[in-house]
């Protein structure tokens, strides 16, 4: 009897697509989102500014007072000043308010009679 006679006679593509949706799978669902992730990060250490409240990747809470090329100067405390990597902040929690905008805390209230 001839073994080889009955086999399929080609190869079959369906491991070949198989390991395909895989890499497809992987991409999509981990490697493009921490891409996204890791373009806003830097986004948003490039766009820190002095006064803005941050929080490092330590979990420190601090306020901008200097911007380097690679540092960044924090208060975080009154008087107490410390250097970190731009690199070690991991979130801005509030920007500092700019001289064409209000303080976001507070709102404009419409002015009171008071006759």
């Amino acid at each position: 009897m001839d073994y080889a006679a009955e086999s399929s006679g080609g190869s079959s593509a369906l491991p070949l697509l198989v390991v395909v949706a895989f890499a497809a799978f992987v991409y999509f669902l981990m490697i493009r989102p921490q891409q996204k992730r890791r373009r806003e990060v830097e986004s948003m250490q490039s766009t820190m500014g002095i006064g803005d409240e941050v929080v490092t990747v330590g979990g420190l809470y601090g306020i901008v007072t200097e911007v380097d090329a690679d540092t960044v100067m924090l208060e975080i405390a009154p008087g107490v000043t410390a250097k970190y990597a731009r690199a070690a902040i991991g979130k801005v929690n509030r920007k500092a308010a700019t001289e064409d905008e209000p303080p976001a805390d507070e709102e404009s209230a419409p002015p009171s009679d008071t006759d």
